[in-house]
């Protein structure tokens, strides 16, 4: 068995495919999807195939930085909030860096900016591999 990597309630994440570097990243078990707060979602077609175009604000001190990005879209799922409302988002598969372990992940593309974190990474997105000891934070290096 390979060994599980142990992580905080809080780490730092890459999405290299989006060109996103060092996001800080809510860890939460009581999450199944993972997501990640985007701006001007907007669907489209590309080569016949459906795609999104959204923008990521990733330094949350300085909202003038803006990342566009586009992704294939993977599916559309009704997923249930924090708050209890279900809403149709859409799912992107994308590579996550955590500390010196690289694996795919769907993120659930949504309104975060209620959040304290963009980006939440929920139990599917941890699969087998992480442990989680709610009592500490940034355990990896990036």
């Amino acid at each position: 068995m390979n060994e599980k990597m142990v992580v905080g309630s809080i780490e730092v994440c890459d999405l290299p495919d989006m060109g996103i570097l060092s996001l800080p990243v809510r860890v939460d078990t009581g999450a199944k999807t993972s997501s990640l707060h985007v701006d001007n979602l907007e669907k489209f077609t590309q080569k016949g195939k459906p795609w999104v175009r959204f923008d990521i604000h990733p330094d949350v001190y300085n909202i003038e930085t803006v990342t566009h990005c586009e992704s294939a879209l993977h599916d559309l799922r009704r997923i249930k909030s924090s708050n209890g409302a279900s809403e149709e988002r859409y799912i992107i598969k994308t590579l996550m860096n955590l500390g010196d372990k690289s694996w795919n992940i769907e993120l659930s593309l949504t309104d975060r900016s209620d959040m304290s974190y963009l980006m939440l990474l929920g139990r599917q997105g941890m699969g087998e591999r992480v442990l989680v000891d709610p009592s500490q934070t940034f355990m990896l290096e990036n």
